[in-house]
């Protein structure tokens, strides 16, 4: 990832608006900021999500509140608590995300 020719700015999230994406089951909801090539969002996952596709999108992905469980799939899966974070390049392995109970994501990709 290159961060290139972006000046500082600060974003209020709060001032973001909100696109819903149905989930399975479930709703995400997207706050989203991009910048060149580089997309920055603040995502909420509603308790009983599950993702409605397997994604091949590179990540960084930090969970902020709640718990995330991705699954990856070889079949492996992970549970993130809040505080945790993964990685994952482009077109590296698929994943999908699931909460159980909700979840509050920070993701650059």
């Amino acid at each position: 990832m290159l961060i290139d020719k972006i000046p500082f700015g600060v974003t209020d999230w709060a001032q973001v608006p909100a696109i819903e994406h149905p989930g399975d089951t479930g709703i995400a909801t997207w706050r989203t900021r991009e910048f060149g090539d580089l997309r920055v969002r603040l995502v909420e996952y509603s308790p009983g999500y599950l993702a409605d596709h397997w994604c091949m999108k590179g990540h960084i992905l930090l969970v902020l509140s709640g718990t995330l469980t991705t699954e990856l799939a070889s079949g492996q899966r992970v549970t993130l608590p809040a505080g945790s974070s993964y990685q994952v390049g482009d077109d590296t392995e698929a994943h999908r995300s699931s909460s159980a109970t909700g979840a509050r994501l920070f993701i650059v990709d």
